[in-house]
């Protein structure tokens, strides 16, 4: 697990392989990866965007943007911790994601950027 905090904001990332959805031979590697989001502010917060970077073993690198997570924009109150999961499909056995949250200090109506740290992509296999 990797956690890095900005701006009062802990993001904690747990990854996983999904060999059973995966398919080698189509170089097609799915990895799902679980993300804590711990507000350890004194004040409300409201997660409204997203952005991804994703690079695998190729080089190969995309970007992604959209409105909140899985379909959300959470209000993460003052100490609480709000965990979401979802997936990553890569063409190769490793890959790396990182990232940032675009959110609102609900307090004040002022933004803030929070850093994704960079986590490892990779199949088990290909650490031995």
């Amino acid at each position: 697990m990797v956690s890095l905090v900005t701006e009062g904001i802990r993001i904690s990332v747990l990854t996983l392989f999904e060999k059973d959805y995966s398919r080698p031979n189509l170089s097609e590697y799915i990895f799902s990866y679980t993300i804590s989001i711990e507000n350890t502010n004194p004040f409300e917060v409201q997660l409204l965007r997203r952005k991804w970077v994703i690079v695998d073993a190729n080089g190969d690198r995309k970007e992604i943007e959209g409105v909140g997570i899985v379909g959300l924009r959470p209000f993460i109150a003052p100490g609480q911790t709000y965990t979401y999961s979802s997936t990553c499909d890569l063409r190769t056995e490793i890959g790396m994601m990182k990232g940032m949250y675009y959110m609102r200090n609900i307090e004040n109506d002022s933004n803030i950027q929070v850093l994704v740290p960079s986590f490892q992509l990779i199949a088990p296999y290909k650490m031995n």
